[in-house]
């Protein structure tokens, strides 16, 4: 039985990426076969050389919003932090709030000079409470000038540009993290994949904080997975059944892209146009059914992520492959370098 702590790497502080590189595809890249463990260091500007034609990338278009809003309480005046997680409808959404204690039902909230209010309506089994905001206008267009990114825990400089917590290929807004794998790729460099005959598929996952929630379990079977939306369009499902049709790979981009296609696979192995919600948990004795490689970034110790590359290539390789990366001072998380797994 496999124990949480099984999946624990020691991880030097100052190897946790506090911002982007320049440029985006100028991150390193470690190439690991997963059947043999072999090892290679390359730059992610090299991917082209170990994907083929006919080969097909999944792409998370999920985009984040800038979900973290900085208020105060009516009419004590007394500073709160609300993060959006999930969109209930009618202005109505499900959000973790800082002081907790001090936002129950019926508290009172002000943005911005006002320029949005909210009330906290009720609260949820985990302690999330649910939060009617009243606004004019559009509420995206309220958040776009009033919120700010919600980078993750481990990061501590401020980001300059906003844009650099987003792929160059999001599209679909509703995330309250990145899918972060995404994050090294370029339009040039999409375009020159595409020029050599891979494709391109996009699917949708909205990623949601649980991304960070530690695994508290000792027995790894005890950790209960967060709920997180995912969907695949007609177009996307046939361009995945023509890739294993011919024979060819789908290499997904990120763990969120892994999770959406393992989630909405037929039981033969097929996929149609579909959406779902999915707590799916992969760790080592899955078996994968869509996905043959995986482009991630690194993971934290003891994380699900980390349980879930583990499945794919095994975990001594992965240990191993994460104790070179240390050696070799690759640069790890969200704003790290990548890891091309096939």
């Amino acid at each position: 039985m496999l124990k949480t702590h099984d999946f624990y790497y020691d991880l030097p502080e100052e190897l946790i990426a506090q911002t982007p590189l320049e440029r985006r595809d100028g991150s390193r890249l470690m190439v690991l076969n997963k059947d043999t463990g072999e090892i290679e260091h390359r730059h992610f500007y090299d991917l082209p050389e170990y994907l083929q034609p006919g080969d097909t990338l999944v792409l998370n278009d999920s985009r984040v919003l800038p979900a973290r809003l900085l208020g105060h309480r009516v009419p004590t005046m007394g500073a709160v932090e609300v993060l959006l997680l999930r969109d209930k409808g009618d202005g109505v959404w499900e959000c973790l709030t800082k002081p907790g204690r001090k936002t129950h039902t019926g508290t009172e909230l002000s943005f911005g000079d006002g320029e949005l209010t909210a009330t906290v309506v009720g609260e949820v089994d985990d302690g999330n409470k649910l939060v009617q905001f009243h606004y004019k206008g559009i509420f995206l267009e309220v958040l776009e000038r009033l919120g700010q990114m919600p980078l993750p825990p481990y990061i501590h400089e401020q980001l300059q540009d906003p844009e650099r917590y987003q792929t160059v290929y999001s599209r679909a807004n509703g995330s309250a993290a990145a899918p972060t794998a995404g994050l090294h790729f370029t339009k040039e460099l999409l375009e020159k994949l595409q020029a050599q005959g891979v494709n391109l598929a996009y699917v949708t996952l909205h990623v949601g904080l649980g991304t960070f929630r530690p695994v508290k379990a000792e027995e790894i079977t005890d950790h209960h997975m967060h709920s997180e939306f995912c969907m695949m369009s007609a177009e996307t499902a046939k361009l995945l059944n023509e890739t294993h049709q011919s024979g060819h790979r789908i290499v997904c981009v990120g763990t969120t892209s892994c999770r959406t296609v393992e989630s909405l696979v037929e039981s033969d192995g097929t996929f149609r146009e579909k959406s779902a919600w999915t707590e799916i948990f992969i760790y080592p004795g899955y078996w994968f059914k869509a996905l043959d490689a995986l482009i991630t970034n690194f993971h934290l110790p003891e994380s699900t992520l980390v349980m879930l590359v583990s499945a794919l290539a095994g975990r001594e390789n992965i240990l191993h492959a994460y104790n070179v990366a240390v050696q070799e001072k690759y640069r790890f998380f969200s704003f790290g370098d990548a890891m091309f797994i096939h």
